[in-house]
């Protein structure tokens, strides 16, 4: 059984882990950084995002595009450090945005929260927006709760999303011209909740709440599970095969398989997910643990 150990401390809350280029690579919402972490541990700022940075991917150029949480953009780092908007979302984004994943030509889908959460609003359904390599956005999927961590399978044929408050994932066929098409449970870990519902009364009709994820050679994914401080394998269909919890009994709320065999799993760790506790303390940590079966498709 593997088992996750301390990396990496001092965040407020990081997100959005990748693997590329040799490092890992992570945004910090409330320190509004992104970093580089390179193979010793060492931590530096590669860009700071005043609107709060989340996602993170990489186009064919070497641009580095970020999810610009609060005023609805995905940011672009050219290779030369310029940074310009790639992509403007507030036509669409009805919450903040959030994770987005890159397709091997330069494509992306970015999901959003579709309500205040931080407030407390009742859950609403999300869309799910597609960003065309020259940064044309358009509605890719309705109808999601909470479109949250995806991945792309190796082939570039299937897009999976994670629902947060949906019980599930969700599948879709990548057409030629980049539509999503013949939507399908991927994952189902419960019914689906109605939407509207109070959220004391949603949380208990959770079994997991799917947040980060990635896919590995076996085509499971490991998710992190943000309702049960967890890091979960599944396998297509839901079963659960495989669970990795923090020695501190802390929130697990992205993941990702890295590393120079693709076989080391990095985890984001905090409290909680609390915009107002997590702003004011740096508390949030990054966990690694050593799995059999290594990394396979985007992100």
């Amino acid at each position: 059984m593997a088992t996750l150990e301390p990396f990496i401390e001092g965040g407020t809350f990081f997100e959005g882990p990748r693997w590329h280029d040799g490092a890992w690579w992570v945004s910090d919402f409330y320190a509004h950084t992104v970093s580089r972490i390179g193979p010793g541990g060492t931590m530096d700022t590669v860009l700071e995002v005043p609107g709060q940075p989340s996602g993170l991917g990489w186009l064919p150029d070497g641009s580095m595009l970020v999810v610009s949480m609060l005023d609805h953009r995905v940011l672009r780092r050219w290779p030369d450090g310029q940074v310009t908007t790639h992509a403007d979302l507030s036509e669409l984004a009805t919450g903040h945005a959030n994770d987005l994943v890159v397709a091997r030509d330069g494509s992306a889908w970015v999901g959003n929260f579709g309500f205040d959460l931080m407030e407390g609003d009742a859950m609403q359904p999300a869309c799910l927006a597609r960003i065309a390599p020259d940064g044309t956005v358009s509605r890719a999927a309705d109808d999601l709760y909470f479109p949250n961590g995806a991945v792309i399978t190796p082939d570039g044929g299937t897009l999976i999303v994670g629902e947060t408050f949906g019980n599930g994932m969700t599948a879709f066929t990548v057409a030629a011209d980049g539509a999503l098409t013949d939507r399908r449970d991927w994952a189902r870990f419960g019914p689906r909740p109605s939407p509207g519902t109070d959220r004391a009364d949603l949380l208990k009709q959770l079994s997991v709440g799917p947040d980060g994820c990635c896919l590995d050679a076996e085509n499971h994914l490991w998710i992190a599970d943000a309702f049960n401080q967890r890091c979960i394998r599944v396998a297509p269909g839901g079963e659960i095969v495989d669970e990795l919890k923090p020695a501190n009994g802390q929130g697990v709320f992205a993941c990702m398989l890295g590393g120079d065999d693709g076989r080391t799993l990095l985890v984001c760790v905090a409290p909680d997910s609390s915009a107002r506790r997590r702003r004011t303390v740096r508390e949030a940590t990054l966990w690694t643990a050593r799995v059999d079966v290594p990394h396979a498709g985007r992100p």
